[in-house]
């Protein structure tokens, strides 16, 4: 089917449709119906039934925005007059070279006047699918929210003419003009109701019913019919009663990306099709290394959508895959690929090392969003790259002004999160604190308050903000936003108060109320405390009482009055000797064990998280003397009796009478 441009043809008049029933009603009383039966007119005059009537000549489009509460489509209607720019011709057609060619010029035009300016250079030939790409790229420089940004585009004459001539050939365009064209207009927000839609909605309920498309054109059919009525369609059921009908080893990669693609849309709302996405996901394990950057990051991203968390064996597939990809995903398929593998709680080693050499080459060239992301998954994932993080936080100091405020916070808060201090850091504070100066009314409460917390965590202390955190109209505006004061912001809130009292001890603004702090940082799911991994909590507690010949010289989970909690307490009188564990009055100094796991360091080092060391820090500046104890320690702890202590040799003795008599507690 092609298209020929040609100008300053007659023009005549289309007769626009008025009382057509509802499009659901068309489509679900007469699902198998043809395009005869299907499109009918009622007249103001009276009721008269007859095919659609068309006179080709002028057609005018006008859009309103569509409705966000309902699945239903927006407004374009048909009227007036147009003059013919192209006409249905049986000559050949267009290469598939020319073809290529056109499209490219299609996505090199930025604007609407140059897509004009294209259609107006010269005389065109033009298949179906070629027209489709036109409005295809209309939509895609014009749609903004729910609507279109300039609505009189589609008032022109060379979009008139393309609508005009979809609509009179109809029955002759091709499978995937046709459904091309019926999605291109659904993007346009076209009027449901006009005869434009009701004859390409009608010719593809005819192919739909003669069985004759195939995956591929089925899930562009599929897309159309969700932006007109959404899941609860009755010929969107018939579309994937056909496509599940369909082994996905009988499709080409591109069909199996399709239908992906077209569940993720939503045509599996309620999880119908569960059967046909595990078929699909078993599938696509079996191919993943033939899957290119674009195919993998449009499968992950379906995958997160449809929440196939029981999928992980095609995440890993994929995620081995992505390895070769790094270097070549766009940032946007790379910000997919982050999501998906931080909402599957998947990391693999070459893929980091991949990430670490894409992101310190483009740090100060790529999209905020893709650095951001980056920075996100690592601090998600624990894992601390110092060539990343030194390279983001240079380029921070200068970019930083064009970022939005939620990806200021993602690429500050890894930082924190990790400990880690690059070697920038004042310059790079200096910059977090000049824009919080400028910006800080466009935060979002929530993302505020983790901004300044993980700032603390590495002693960058946020005073010429606190007065502003800790006053009532901020903590009424956490409130209200999200789920409202959790467990975990009244915990932050908590420690920066906590964190101002200890470190800042010439502070002198408000403080945070007392029906806003909370008696414990550690707390089931997300929490300020590392649980102690149980394993070592018992090789260190059997070395302990091995040591001290008794269970009661230690307490364990101790919580402290500064909300921290202990792993083990170990008192000591004046003279150094070891109290039992119940001893109150002649303690004079307290001995906190932190049994250190590998969950509370940095995966691919041996360095502390950054809420650990405010723990510790905050434990010796209370009086605390603090003792690591690792994985090898703990080892020690069980074979020999003794326990190394943080930094210093000292000796501490049982009173006379146990049987354990005098132990030595040494440094390495």
């Amino acid at each position: 089917m092609t298209f020929i441009f040609m100008w300053g043809l007659h023009r005549q008049s289309l007769r626009a449709l008025r009382g057509v029933p509802c499009l659901s009603q068309l489509l679900l009383v007469c699902p198998g119906a043809a395009c005869s039966r299907i499109a009918r007119v009622c007249r103001p005059s009276g009721l008269v039934c007859g095919a659609l009537p068309f006179d080709g000549g002028r057609v005018a489009l006008s859009t309103i925005i569509r409705d966000p509460l309902t699945l239903g489509v927006g407004s374009v209607c048909l009227h007036g007059d147009a003059t013919h720019r192209f006409l249905l011709t049986q000559s050949p057609g267009p290469t598939a070279t020319d073809e290529h060619t056109f499209v490219g010029r299609l996505h090199a035009c930025d604007s609407s006047k140059q897509l004009l300016r294209l259609l107006q250079s010269a005389a065109v030939m033009m298949s179906d699918t070629m027209a489709a790409a036109v409005l295809h790229r209309i939509a895609d420089v014009e749609r903004e929210g729910r609507g279109l940004r300039n609505p009189e585009i589609l008032q022109t004459d060379e979009v008139g003419e393309i609508c005009c001539q979809l609509e009179r050939e109809s029955t002759r365009l091709t499978d995937a003009g046709l459904v091309s064209a019926l999605l291109a207009c659904t993007r346009l927000y076209v009027d449901p109701w006009s005869t434009l839609m009701v004859r390409l909605i009608s010719e593809s309920q005819e192919r739909l019913d003669q069985e004759r498309l195939t995956a591929a054109h089925l899930c562009t059919l599929g897309e159309a019919l969700l932006a007109l009525e959404g899941p609860g369609c009755g010929m969107l059921h018939q579309v994937m009663e056909q496509v599940g009908r369909q082994s996905p080893s009988d499709w080409s990669l591109d069909e199996l990306i399709a239908v992906y693609g077209l569940l993720q849309s939503g045509a599996n709302a309620g999880s119908r099709y569960q059967e046909l996405l595990n078929a699909m996901n078993t599938y696509t394990v079996s191919i993943a290394t033939q899957l290119d950057p674009t195919a993998v990051s449009k499968v992950l991203s379906a995958l997160v959508v449809l929440n196939q968390t029981q999928a992980l064996p095609l995440v890993i597939s994929l995620c081995k895959n992505s390895v070769s990809h790094v270097p070549r995903f766009s940032d946007a398929e790379l910000t997919i690929v982050l999501g998906a593998l931080m909402h599957f709680g998947h990391s693999e080693r070459f893929f980091v090392e991949a990430l670490e050499r894409r992101v310190t080459k483009t740090a100060f060239t790529a999209h905020p969003e893709t650095v951001s992301k980056a920075m996100q998954y690592f601090g998600r994932r624990n894992i601390l790259s110092v060539p990343v993080f030194d390279a983001v936080a240079e380029s921070f100091v200068y970019r930083a002004d064009d970022y939005s405020t939620s990806q200021i916070a993602r690429q500050i808060m890894p930082f924190g999160k990790l400990g880690y201090l690059p070697p920038n850091g004042a310059s790079l504070f200096r910059k977090v604190e000049a824009i919080l100066h400028s910006r800080f009314s466009q935060f979002q409460p929530r993302t505020l308050l983790n901004l300044l917390h993980s700032c603390t965590l590495i002693e960058r202390f946020p005073l010429n903000f606190v007065a502003k955190v800790f006053s009532p109209y901020f903590l009424q505006q956490l409130q209200e936003q999200g789920t409202g004061m959790d467990r975990i912001v009244l915990s932050q809130l908590t420690q920066i108060y906590l964190t101002v009292k200890l470190e800042c001890p010439f502070y002198t603004g408000p403080n945070l109320y007392r029906n806003y702090r909370v008696k414990s940082f550690l707390t089931p799911g997300r929490s300020l405390e590392t649980p102690v991994e149980m394993q070592l909590y018992n090789s260190v507690k059997a070395g302990l009482v091995n040591l001290f010949g008794a269970r009661s010289y230690f307490a364990s989970r101790v919580l402290t009055p500064y909300c921290y909690t202990l792993d083990v307490e170990i008192k000591l009188d004046e003279e150094g000797y070891v109290l039992p564990a119940s001893s109150i009055e002649e303690v004079f100094k307290r001995i906190a064990v932190c049994i250190d796991g590998q969950n509370r360091f940095s995966t691919n080092t041996r360095k502390l998280l950054g809420r650990e060391a405010m723990k510790q820090r905050h434990l010796r500046l209370l009086g605390y003397e603090v003792v690591q104890v690792g994985v090898r320690r703990a080892v020690c702890v069980c074979s020999a009796g003794t326990l190394n202590l943080h930094g210093v040799e000292r000796q501490f003795s049982l009173r006379a009478g146990n049987s354990a008599g005098q132990h030595a507690l040494s440094s390495p």
